[in-house]
């Protein structure tokens, strides 16, 4: 007998481990947390201050400055999206942040967003 995966369990199971990872990670407005959400055409991220429960940048495929991506769903975009996140951080004065990888497995348009940042100066 095959049993069938379906999205709403994968997503399930996504939220289940993000909420593990939530539990022992928090942004600060020293150090805030860099947050990835990934769907099927774009990728999205955000500085959040967990503790004043604001957000203080973010970036995504759908900016006006990443006007020249024509797929949101890659891994060359998501690089852009990391390095305009970390440019968007350190205007604001963060260089550390605490990287919030969504429940999504370190791997692929996550890892390209993680290091563009990097590259691009952010600490994590």
């Amino acid at each position: 007998m095959e049993v069938m995966i379906t999205k709403a369990d994968k997503n399930k199971a996504r939220l289940k481990r993000h909420l593990r990872v939530r539990r022992k990670i928090q942004g600060t407005a020293v150090r805030p947390r860099l947050n990835v959400f990934r769907s099927a055409k774009h990728i999205y991220a955000q500085l959040i201050d967990d503790v004043a429960g604001v957000t203080l940048a973010s970036a995504s495929t759908l900016d006006k400055e990443l006007s020249g991506i024509t797929n949101g769903g890659n891994v060359e975009s998501a690089k852009k999206v990391g390095e305009l996140i970390a440019k968007r951080a350190q205007e604001k004065g963060f260089k550390n942040v605490v990287f919030d990888r969504g429940g999504y497995l370190y791997h692929g348009r996550i890892q390209a967003l993680a290091d563009a940042a990097r590259e691009a100066g952010l600490e994590f």
